[in-house]
């Protein structure tokens, strides 16, 4: 008989008994039982960390768990032993903890203070609370980013932040305040851990060509990486990317992603495939390998091949927060100036055939699509996943309105004008472009009602349409089948479009004989 290495030997076994086999098992073991520190609260905790010495837990709590509660988020200390709480942080707008000081005498925390009209995409205001003295002090004023992934070490406080389409490490005094850029050996680091003394940190980082990889570093050293993820796409056809800057329709410098294939060919014209990220406050940057509903790497290599491009229009994060404003009362308009800017700048530089582009995005990026869809016909086709199309309908129907009375600076019925300029909807009848219309259910961020609503505007003005409902899925299609479904989706519809090609879908096509 074959013996299993890894089997466990029966007499390692908590309950091992020579004579019963059949007592071989974990029910003789008093398992510890959970203790509640706190119940039985009338508000939802947000997050938790012990102090270090663990006799106290900071904790971040709202009100109630509806996703708006965080503009009422306030901070609370519990000592573990008594069972007792108090709240150390409580200003009139969002307050989260962040991190424990290493000798547990004072907490960083975020906080709006008493900000309620714009921090969807004002930087975000950093603070150190001294438990002792109550005094408050104010770091990073001088940064123009968001810090994130906080950590407070023996050597001071590490973060990191986006430069553009780079998110490099930086060091905060915790006194002065002041942030010193720490690390850029990566292009991106998506996360890191530190070790107490602030010696040793373990990132999560990428170059812009390769899969996300683990790293080691001492700030003595050079960077080593300790993972080998790229070994799965060794032999894959991977997006060759850079990245391309242009003058937007005001003059507004616009950055984006353009991926090419290995195999690029610079006396040729290639099909344009447009992919919008959402957001707004999102960011694309160098990637050999997109994930999502869109079939990008697919496109750079059928056929004669294609070029992607990736726009990180106004309000995008990683450009400081002027930037970040400036779609405020200018959604829509101002976006699709940085998208057809962008088309117009490839146009010049002689690389792509513009009587064969297909535009598309999913949340805000299918906002913007939308947009696009009724304000030009200069792609063959487009795809709005999860988009807006009428900021009213969104309004009295998403799970978010502050996010409209912040970007619009007014409801419905103080300014409907603006609700009308920035609708895809209000210009319905100069659409003509085909559109491919993706959403869940019962997506409660952007409400379904708005694909409703686009896809018969689009019809009773005979433009080609189609309306696909994925069936149990909120704002994102999270399920590997699914997502599989509307890339194949989106492969089908620019396929017949922009390709010319009526695509047959596998699994969902027979052969005919």
């Amino acid at each position: 008989m074959e013996v299993d290495p890894y089997a466990p030997n029966p007499a390692d076994l908590p309950c091992y008994n020579s004579e019963d086999s059949t007592a071989q098992s974990w029910d003789c073991i008093e398992w510890p039982k959970a203790k509640p520190l706190l119940d039985s609260v009338d508000f939802t905790i947000r997050n938790f960390a012990w102090s270090p010495d663990g006799k106290k837990i900071a904790f971040t709590h709202t009100p109630d768990p509806l996703i708006n509660s965080f503009f009422n988020a306030d901070i609370s200390i519990l000592e573990v032993e008594s069972g007792q709480f108090e709240t150390v942080v409580a200003n009139k707008s969002a307050d989260s903890f962040g991190y424990w000081s290493p000798d547990g005498t004072s907490i960083l925390y975020s906080s709006d203070v008493d900000n309620v009209s714009s921090n969807y995409y004002e930087n975000g205001r950093y603070f150190t609370l001294d438990l002792n003295s109550g005094a408050v002090h104010e770091i990073a004023t001088d940064f123009d980013e968001n810090l994130g992934n906080w950590h407070w070490t023996e050597k001071g406080m590490y973060a990191v932040a986006f430069d553009k389409t780079i998110r490099h490490l930086y060091h905060i005094e915790p006194k002065s305040g002041k942030v010193t850029h720490q690390f850029g050996g990566l292009y991106t680091i998506f996360g890191f851990d530190v070790s107490d003394d602030g010696s040793v940190f373990a990132m999560g980082g990428e170059n812009g060509d390769d899969l996300e990889e683990i790293y080691l570093w001492e700030p003595t050293s050079t960077a080593r990486v300790i993972t080998d993820f790229n070994q799965q796409i060794k032999d894959w056809q991977v997006a060759s990317s850079e990245v391309i800057s242009w003058k937007s329709k005001d003059g507004t410098e616009i950055e984006g992603i353009l991926h090419k294939p290995d195999n690029y060919d610079a006396n040729k014209k290639y099909p344009l495939f447009v992919v919008i990220h959402g957001g707004p406050t999102g960011i694309d940057r160098p990637v050999p390998v997109y994930g999502g509903v869109y079939p990008i790497n697919q496109w750079l290599y059928y056929g004669d091949g294609a070029l992607v491009l990736r726009v990180n229009y106004r309000g995008s994060a990683g450009y400081g927060a002027d930037f970040r404003a400036l779609n405020v009362q200018n959604l829509g308009v101002g976006d699709a100036w940085d998208v057809l800017s962008g088309v117009d700048y490839l146009e010049e530089q002689g690389l792509i055939d513009t009587a064969r582009m297909g535009c598309m995005g999913w949340s805000q990026g299918g906002y913007i699509s939308a947009f696009l869809t009724t304000h030009t016909d200069r792609f063959s086709a487009i795809s709005v996943g999860a988009g807006i199309s009428n900021w009213m309908t969104y309004y009295v129907n998403t799970d978010i309105h502050p996010f409209t009375r912040q970007y619009l600076k007014a409801n419905p019925w103080e300014d409907p004008e603006i609700y009308a300029k920035t609708s895809p909807m209000t210009k319905i009848k100069n659409a003509s472009t085909p559109t491919l219309i993706q959403h869940g259910e019962f997506d409660r961020r952007v409400p379904i009602a708005n694909a409703y609503e686009l896809v018969q505007g689009l019809r009773d003005h005979e433009v080609p349409a189609k309306l696909i409902v994925y069936q149990g899925f909120g704002h994102g299609i999270s399920k590997p089948k699914e997502r599989l479904a509307a890339l194949w989706h989106n492969w089908e519809w620019f396929g017949k479009y922009v390709w010319k090609e009526e695509v047959q879908v596998p699994g969902l096509t027979k052969d005919k004989k």
